[in-house]
């Protein structure tokens, strides 16, 4: 019963984590188009900081906690190491939206479009991998 429950938490926070992972980039595309009013960037800026603290990080973190409480029920085996390392690295790509989101806060972003493009494509690529070790 309560692995049911933890499965249902691990479930909803990793989609809930994937979504802002997947969307944030999209929207750092269009905040460093060169053209944007200040009006615009103001409310990218809003929209950023909301799904990134209130969100993304929350469910990052139910996402690791219950997934580590669900390690009591397997044994380490090769593809659960292999997961875990991939999502490790949604980790790290977590945090460095967290580190382009300030650059934008403090309008200092230095890079461009075609850089959050091909940024962009970086989470669906490790959910790709992670889903085929599950």
């Amino acid at each position: 019963m309560i692995m049911n429950l933890i499965k249902t938490i691990h479930i909803i926070s990793v989609i809930s984590w994937m979504a802002g992972l997947l969307y944030l980039p999209r929207i750092f595309v269009y905040h460093s188009e060169k053209n944007i009013t200040k009006e615009t960037s103001d409310t990218f800026k809003i929209m950023e900081r909301k799904l990134y603290r209130y969100i993304m990080t929350p469910a990052a973190i139910l996402t690791w906690i219950s997934g580590l409480l669900m390690l009591h029920y397997f044994n380490f085996e090769l593809w659960l190491i292999t997961k875990l390392a991939f999502v490790l690295a949604l980790t790290v790509f977590h945090i460095f939206c967290g580190i382009w989101l300030n650059k934008f806060a403090m309008d200092l972003n230095q890079h461009t479009s075609k850089f959050f493009r091909l940024r962009n494509e970086v989470p669906t690529i490790l959910l790709i991998f992670i889903v085929l070790l599950v």
